[in-house]
């Protein structure tokens, strides 16, 4: 089941890179997060409230729990590095095209792999290698494809924009599974958003006192669908890492095949380049999902 729920997260996930694109495109990236972070945080509120002060979630997926101060001590660190993170790859995308973006975003796995296996002593059957393999090379191969487009990866910052955020992506998400081996999956999408509400505020000060030296802001409805589309992709990946017998670096590998939608966006909506060179390399993603669901029948 938990398999279920990463699919449906990956393309969820996918809608939400597509709209991250639109959103921070000729825009200021500090406020867009801004507002991403006080959206999903207004949205998950109603659940805190009704927690706190009814009984009509109880024993319901959907209620918080009261937790001590260590435990909000664990989740702020985890809002810190996905903070970091997410300026750094919001900053990424509005300066280079969606493909390179996502293609480099979709190597995020392999580091989550190499860290499952060190970390939780995870073991892969011989369908799901096949999938790891198949997905590692065509992951390699939609990377390289950037390059011909005229991307100088060893001299772009942008470029090392989004590494350092696939790094710190895959940090976190080795961090999710095991905070979700004593945590219940509300407690960590709620907090998270509130305490990275909390942290991104002294960086959007920072960006109004210099806002006449950067990039304006424009109010785009996108930013109000990215964080609707980030709450419903979180709490599914979260849930989907609950489950006892879920493995990280297969949900990890899984919700990164968003790459395909976001192709798809690129394709239609951005009009980017190399799109035939790149479709056999998604060929060779989508197969290799097939193989890591052989691989958990």
């Amino acid at each position: 089941m938990w398999l279920v729920f990463a699919f449906i997260s990956s393309l969820v996930i996918g809608c939400y890179d597509t709209l991250k694109k639109v959103a921070v495109g000729d825009n200021a990236v500090i406020p867009v997060l801004f507002l991403n972070a006080l959206f999903s945080t207004l949205i998950f509120a109603p659940f805190v409230v009704l927690s706190y002060t009814t009984g009509i979630l109880d024993g319901t997926l959907f209620f918080v729990p009261h937790v001590d101060w260590i435990t909000h001590g664990y989740v702020a660190i985890k809002s810190l590095i996905v903070l970091i993170s997410w300026i750094a790859g919001y900053a990424a995308v509005k300066n280079l095209p969606l493909t390179i973006t996502g293609s480099i975003k979709a190597m995020q796995p392999i580091v989550v792999l190499v860290g499952a296996m060190l970390i939780f002593g995870e073991r892969l059957n011989l369908y799901q290698w096949i999938g790891v393999l198949l997905s590692i090379l065509a992951f390699y191969l939609l990377s390289s494809s950037g390059r011909r487009e005229g991307i100088r990866f060893a001299h772009n910052k942008w470029i090392f924009y989004t590494v350092l955020s696939v790094i710190l992506g895959a940090l976190s998400g080795l961090y999710d599974k095991h905070l979700l081996r004593s945590f219940d999956v509300m407690t960590l999408q709620v907090w998270f958003n509130i305490y990275q509400l909390i942290m991104i505020a002294p960086l959007l000060l920072l960006w109004y006192r210099r806002r006449k030296h950067t990039t304006p802001f424009r109010w785009k409805w996108s930013i109000l669908c990215v964080s609707l589309f980030l709450a419903v992709a979180d709490w599914i990946y979260f849930y989907a890492l609950s489950f006892p017998d879920s493995m990280i670096s297969i949900v990890s590998m899984i919700r990164r095949s968003s790459v395909l939608v976001t192709f798809i966006a690129g394709a239609i909506f951005f009009h980017e380049k190399n799109l035939k060179q790149k479709a056999f390399d998604l060929f060779l993603v989508l197969l290799g999902m097939i193989f890591l669901y052989l691989g958990t029948k």
